[in-house]
């Protein structure tokens, strides 16, 4: 006998819905013959009833349960045809995950179950199993949203306003020492006072967390000496990952949220809607690919057992059926509004915006994003490229939209190593990126500027090799990328060497005074305001171990000194409020004065002249912004020596005070107009008039 009584419900919500009385449940299968909804125990392990769902509408399978309660664990089986070669895998002996689940419990554990077909076969995917995945697959769990937010009110910083602070929700506690350990790695460990009021102390406006929506990291799978860490194969965009809570509430991800908002600190997500864990053809069916695999994923046209992949993570989320833009559009309204988070990063964008695979600004999602009353007013950011065809898009988002910029990080990289031909794109990077982002109205915060970011080099790194070093990886040092614009200063890796740190430490003071005062959205890295290393791994993705953790206790007096100087470039970046401009600069006279928004000197205190800018072997630069009377001089020398330096003119009773030396060796405070000074080796020099 049923546990519940049921009745035919209604198609939405999607997901499972809990009203006080019983839950409705309802999923879209376009393509389906027939639903059964699995109920299960509290662990997930027992299926205790079997519920057929009789009623679609509108493609949309429907059923409620009167008595049901939050924390109801259930699962779906989905029947239909399985001919892969026509881009149906439906397959009723695998229990599938709610697309619109909150919640789940239970682990990912590598069997040959959780495949729609016969790993052994010859056939490979043409094949069908009927091997029971039940007892190796997390099941999604009811819940109640309702939490007390209080007086939760969001920050709200204007981009222009805003100082992102990348990081790994799990690496960056757990190692810490204020942390308990049950707690490390945790939202609730996140939430430690010690570690928010660091954060606060740091001066960041934001912090934007590595996914932490449910991933599949290749847990338990044979073959693999470690987890991909980093949680870019989400197979749930509603739950979080599970390891992430300390408690069995999602309750604690709101705790967190609103304790950061207390702090004066936002939260972004990086969030991956462009594939999932499920992989190409031959991957595992944990969810769509078993509930509708031709409507949630994009088919190859010529041949549709295979995907069209510009992700190179084998499957391309299908954005173009409307069902599929509904589940994401979903998503991001539900953490929003639900979770109260700030903004998101959108991990290979491109891919979501195309059009029979074709990059379109007239796509279904930008114009999702653009009405929507919710969404239209977070933050939004695109990291602008993919590996399809047409897949490097920065510059191409819409007005309101954010953009990595890696032209920003390669040349500023470039510069600091001591390359040739770096200094006339340095101007437009320092500037804004105005060849990229001024058009269409859009902002001069459109650029996120960044030099390192969790994929790549941090900082530490990028003074200290030459070259990657991931053979800890297990793929023989061939994954991650070689073109690093990395310097090692004279030795690879670790040193004694006096002059060498010297001269490591110089860049990367130069380094991140260059980000922070560079017009434009700035990112940095968590680790690298204390020059944390990963020993040259420049693709540490699988790494869930020391290498990638903070460690918090090994901070050595020159860190210290290091988290000191990057506070004090946050603070004097908000302090000398030029950097909080919409508009990008027009290079000519903005009042009666005649001064110019901005203008380029060289180093005999005249503006540049076209010698200058091609002059390929200049490696010093700066500018001089003019913005409501009010005058900000910042000079880059990224020279082998020190650099004799006349100051520009000032009008009568006006002198140039110092308010940075990178370098730490300059002297002098106030100086007066065509004053002669020397710009030390490799440093970042800023100043602003006294009158």
């Amino acid at each position: 006998m049923a546990k519940f009584k049921t009745s035919l419900g209604k198609a939405y919500p999607l997901g499972s819905s809990y009203d006080g009385k019983g839950v409705n449940f309802a999923l879209f299968s376009a393509h389906a013959e027939r639903v059964e909804l699995c109920v299960f125990d509290a662990s997930g392990a027992e299926e205790q009833e079997r519920y057929v769902i009789k009623e679609s509408e509108n493609n949309i399978w429907h059923i409620y349960l009167e008595g049901a309660e939050p924390g109801l664990v259930y699962g779906y089986r989905v029947y239909g045809p399985y001919r892969p070669e026509e881009g149906l895998r439906f397959n009723h002996h695998k229990l599938l995950i709610d697309p619109y689940g909150k919640k789940l419990v239970g682990k990912l554990i590598w069997n040959k179950a959780i495949f729609g077909y016969d790993l052994d076969s010859p056939d490979k995917d043409l094949s069908f199993s009927e091997l029971d995945s039940a007892a190796y697959v997390p099941k999604s769990v009811v819940i109640d949203d309702k939490y007390d937010w209080g007086e939760d009110k969001k920050p709200e910083y204007r981009f222009e306003d805003t100082v992102i602070y990348e990081t790994h929700l799990r690496g960056y506690t757990m190692l810490h020492p204020q942390v308990s350990e049950t707690k490390r790695g945790t939202f609730s460990g996140f939430a430690n006072l010690s570690v928010l009021g660091y954060l606060k102390w740091l001066g960041i406006t934001a912090v934007e967390f590595l996914p932490i929506h449910a991933f599949f990291g290749n847990r338990h799978k044979k073959g693999y000496i470690t987890d991909n860490y980093w949680g870019y194969e989400s197979f749930s965009f509603f739950a979080p990952e599970q390891s992430y809570l300390g408690t069995n509430s999602i309750d604690e991800i709101k705790d967190l949220v609103k304790k950061l908002h207390s702090n004066g600190i936002e939260v972004i997500l990086d969030v991956v809607y462009n594939h999932t864990g499920e992989g190409n053809h031959l991957g595992p069916t944990l969810c769509y690919r078993g509930i509708d695999n031709s409507s949630y994923y994009t088919l190859n046209p010529d041949n549709k057992r295979y995907y069209y992949d510009s992700t190179g993570c084998g499957a391309s989320f299908n954005l173009q059926n409307p069902n599929v833009l509904k589940l994401v559009m979903d998503s991001l309204r539900y953490w929003v509004t639900e979770m109260h988070v700030d903004g998101f990063r959108f991990d290979l964008a491109p891919t979501l915006a195309r059009q029979k695979t074709v990059f379109s600004r007239e796509s279904g999602f930008f114009y999702s994003v653009a009405q929507d009353d919710i969404l239209s007013k977070v933050k939004m950011i695109a990291e602008p490229w993919d590996i399809g065809y047409g897949g490097y898009q920065v510059g191409a988002f819409l007005p309101g939209w954010a953009e990595w910029n890696d032209k920003y990080r390669d040349n500023i990289r470039r510069f600091w190593k001591g390359d040739t031909f770096q200094t006339p794109e340095m101007a437009s990077r320092l500037s804004g990126s105005s060849d990229l982002f001024n058009h269409n109205n859009r902002s001069i915060w459109s650029s996120i500027n960044f030099i390192t970011a969790h994929d790549g080099f941090n900082l530490h790194d990028l003074v200290s090799y030459n070259h990657k070093h991931n053979i800890s990886n297990g793929e023989e040092n061939k994954d991650g990328n070689d073109s690093n614009w990395s310097w090692n200063s004279g030795a690879e890796g670790e040193t004694d060497n006096r002059i060498i740190k010297e001269n490591r430490n110089a860049r990367a003071r130069a380094m991140m005074a260059t980000l922070m005062f560079s017009f434009g959205t700035p990112m940095i890295v968590a680790g690298d305001e204390f020059i944390r290393t990963q020993l040259g791994n420049n693709n540490p993705y699988c790494q869930d171990n020391a290498l990638t953790w903070i460690s918090w206790e090994a901070i050595d007096k020159e860190g210290k000194s290091f988290a000191r100087y990057v506070k004090n470039l946050i603070k004097l970046r908000k302090k000398l409020k030029i950097f909080n401009r919409q508009k990008f600069f027009a290079g000519k006279p903005v009042d009666k004065s005649g001064y110019k928004d901005i203008s380029w000197y060289n180093e005999y205190g005249k503006e540049f002249t076209s010698a200058d800018w091609h002059d390929g072997n200049r490696k010093s630069i700066s500018y001089c912004v003019y913005d409501n009377s009010r005058f900000v001089m910042a000079i880059f020398n990224a020279n082998f020596k020190e650099q004799d330096w006349v100051l520009p003119e000032l009008p009568e009773k006006y002198s140039w005070n110092i308010v940075l030396d990178s370098s730490g060796k300059f002297n002098e405070t106030r100086l007066g107009s065509l004053r002669k000074i020397k710009v030390p080796a490799w440093s970042v020099l800023v100043f602003e008039i006294k009158k």
